[in-house]
């Protein structure tokens, strides 16, 4: 099955990438319960095999399209991100190391893997990625729109997306430019 977690992300990370217009050096945050991927109910049976796959697919991935990845902790370091310093170089970080337990088998799986990783209590990303529930909206631009993937599973888990684009203001006189939408 693992071989065949590494295809599917794969898959629905190019996918997002395609609709969502991301460009180099934007940052796309991941939300992702291994315990969805794997078949049990968020939380309940955390992955580092299933995290390992994912990330690598993730990580593989992003380096193709020069895009950064965020991957979001789980609720016990409330949200925080892993992400590689060079995506955000001035940011606040914060001291944290995730683990299986607190901040979940994928946050714990990039933080390995990175060169140099650093942990943010938030991030404003360009796009996301929520492979079983874990809600990411937290983490991204406003205004965020949902994006309807075609390659919508992960294992067992649900993937949902979104890209983001600039809040429209000004009112009915505004004229607005349509690279943007």
């Amino acid at each position: 099955m693992n071989k065949y977690i590494y295809k599917q992300t794969k898959a629905a990370f190019l996918e997002l990438c395609e609709k969502s217009g991301v460009k180099s050096g934007n940052i796309v945050v991941i939300g992702c319960s291994t315990s969805e991927v794997v078949g049990a109910a968020i939380g309940t049976n955390s992955s580092p095999e299933a995290a390992k796959e994912i990330f690598t697919a993730l990580y593989d991935s992003a380096k193709e399209k020069g895009v950064y990845i965020a991957i979001q902790c789980c609720e016990h370091l409330n949200r925080a991100v892993v992400i590689e310093k060079a995506a955000v170089p001035y940011a606040e970080t914060v001291n944290v190391v995730p683990q299986k337990k607190a901040g979940g088998s994928l946050a714990t799986e990039a933080y390995s893997a990175f060169q140099n990783p650093v942990v943010l209590e938030e991030i404003k990303a360009d796009a996301g990625m929520d492979i079983g529930y874990t809600l990411i909206g937290m983490h991204l631009k406003k205004v965020a729109v949902p994006l309807r993937l075609e390659n919508n599973k992960i294992g067992f888990a649900t993937v949902l997306a979104a890209r983001t684009r600039p809040k429209f203001i000004g009112g009915i006189r505004a004229i607005y430019d349509e690279t943007l939408l």
